[in-house]
């Protein structure tokens, strides 16, 4: 079974909206986790415009389940994943302006310093994934960071499934099969929702992990957080 990782910012970005303390970030993550979630993700930003890095440091103690650390490894970022040590740190190319996540890695043009960046992570036992587009070529270059896994970039097949073309799926298909060849594990995340991703996990074989957060947190506007976690956890069966 594919494992659900619930990306909490928007929690943090609900609650900084207010100045206080609600909703309160840490007890979202031991209720994710009761209800069925498998990981808890944050994607501290420098700004700290939803989760801060405090937050970071206060959810360690309640993530029973997996704990994945998004974002820049920009030296502030390295030196909270180091200190934090969670299960896994995903490497996101964001600029520092960036609403959110809009694409992966170019894994060639960046080796050397993916490959510096991964191997101190490694070398601390954190599992280390790199976020990128669904391009062979990408896979490749990723292959030769040394990262453990990589995170499929869905944007673009989440648009192009809300339009009905579910040939959108290939190129994720073609790449997570390559991926299963070179031996490198799959996880993927963006604009995944209870509409798109029974079909998604359909066809990427091998897929270990989703990352949900946005559509997560607004489905459970409607639904509520336990029945949604529910929900995907059945999708992803």
């Amino acid at each position: 079974m594919t494992k659900l990782s619930v990306n909490i910012n928007k929690i943090a970005t609900l609650r900084n909206s207010r100045g206080g303390d609600t909703p309160n970030v840490v007890q979202f993550g031991v209720d994710v986790q009761r209800f069925g979630a498998q990981g808890v993700t944050i994607h501290p930003r420098p700004d700290e415009r939803h989760i801060r890095y405090q937050d970071a440091y206060d959810l360690k103690p309640v993530v029973t389940t997996e704990y994945n650390i998004e974002g820049n490894p920009i030296k502030k970022f390295i030196d909270l994943v180091l200190d934090v040590k969670p299960t896994q740190v995903t490497l996101v190319p964001d600029a520092v302006d960036a609403i959110t996540s809009n694409a992966g890695w170019d894994t060639l043009k960046h080796k050397d310093f993916l490959v510096d960046v991964i191997q101190e992570f490694k070398n601390n036992d954190i599992r280390t994934s790199i976020f990128v587009d669904p391009d062979p070529k990408q896979i490749e270059g990723a292959k030769a960071t040394g990262t453990d896994r990589i995170e499929l970039y869905t944007e673009a097949y989440a648009h192009e499934y809300a339009k009905g073309n579910t040939k959108a799926i290939q190129p994720y298909s073609a790449c997570a099969l390559l991926a299963n060849e070179l031996g490198i594990g799959i996880n993927a995340g963006h604009d995944l929702s209870l509409d798109n991703i029974k079909f998604f996990k359909e066809n990427i074989p091998g897929l270990l992990e989703v990352s949900i957060g946005h559509a997560l947190i607004s489905e459970s506007l409607y639904l509520g957080i336990e029945n949604v976690v529910q929900m995907y956890l059945h999708r992803l069966k």
